[in-house]
C-alpha cells in the first residue's frame, strides 16, 4: 500500500516548524509522500478570520517548491463548512482505499486529542505521528500519553524525533503587524510573498 503522510492545519501562515515536521515523518517513517492539507473551517478557529484561502495555498505551493514529496492538497478546501479530522479521514480512505494514511500532529494536540469530533474514529483510521516534546505540567509524560492513547483506543501511534523549533503562526502574524522581521521562521519566498500582498498588516 502507498503511504501517505497528512499534515493538516490552517497554515496562516505556513512556517519553517510545518516544513520540519512533514521532511520528519518521510524520512523517519519512509512514506511516498505528504500531503499539506490547509483546512476550509477549521472547528477551533471559527473566531478569527482566517486568511484567504488563495493566499494560503499559495505560500505553501512556494515552501513546498523544492521539496518533491511535498505537495498540497486542495481536498479540505473543496468542501463546504467546518472540516473535521475524522470527516477527512473517512473520506480519503473511501478516494484512495490502497493508501495507509500517517496523520501527523504537533505534540500539543496528543494531549488534546480526546476533545476532537470523535477521535476514536481518527485513530482508526490512521496512523498518527506526533512530534516529540514533554510538558513539564502535563498529566502523563510524552510517551505515557501515547502509551495511554494506544491501549484506551487501539490506536497506533508513534513518536516523530524532530528538531524542537518554537514557531506560532499567531506570533507570526504578530510580528508581521508589529513590522518585526520574519526571515527566520518562514521559507523567504513565504516572507515576500506575505510583503508583496501587504498580509497581516491589520489586526
Amino acid at each position: 500500500m502507498k503511504r501517505i503522510g497528512i499534515m493538516g492545519g490552517t497554515f496562516d501562515p505556513v512556517h519553517n516548524g510545518h516544513l520540519l515536521l512533514g521532511k520528519q515523518a518521510y524520512h523517519e517513517y519512509g512514506l511516498d509522500e505528504i500531503w499539506y492539507m490547509p483546512s476550509h473551517i477549521p472547528p477551533h478557529k471559527r473566531d478569527r478570520k482566517i486568511t484567504d484561502s488563495e493566499d494560503r495555498i499559495a505560500m505553501l505551493r512556494l515552501a513546498l517548491h523544492d521539496l518533491p514529496y511535498c505537495t498540497v492538497s486542495e481536498f479540505e478546501m473543496e468542501r463546504d463548512g467546518t472540516t473535521y479530522t475524522a470527516h477527512t479521514l473517512a473520506l480519503l480512505k473511501e478516494e484512495y482505499p490502497d493508501t495507509h494514511f500517517f496523520f501527523i500532529i504537533g505534540a500539543d494536540s496528543l494531549y488534546e486529542i480526546e476533545h476532537w469530533y470523535h477521535p476514536e474514529e481518527v485513530m482508526k483510521m490512521a496512523t498518527l505521528l506526533a512530534s516529540v516534546r514533554e510538558y513539564g505540567d502535563a498529566r502523563r509524560s510524552f510517551t505515557s500519553q501515547i502509551d495511554y492513547l494506544n491501549r484506551k483506543y487501539g490506536a497506533d501511534i508513534r513518536p516523530l524525533h524532530n528538531e524542537e523549533v518554537d514557531i506560532a503562526s499567531a506570533d507570526i502574524r504578530k510580528r508581521v503587524l508589529e513590522g518585526k522581521d520574519i526571515s527566520k521562521d518562514v521559507p523567504e519566498t513565504v516572507k515576500d510573498y506575505i510583503v508583496s500582498h501587504g498580509l497581516y498588516r491589520q489586526s
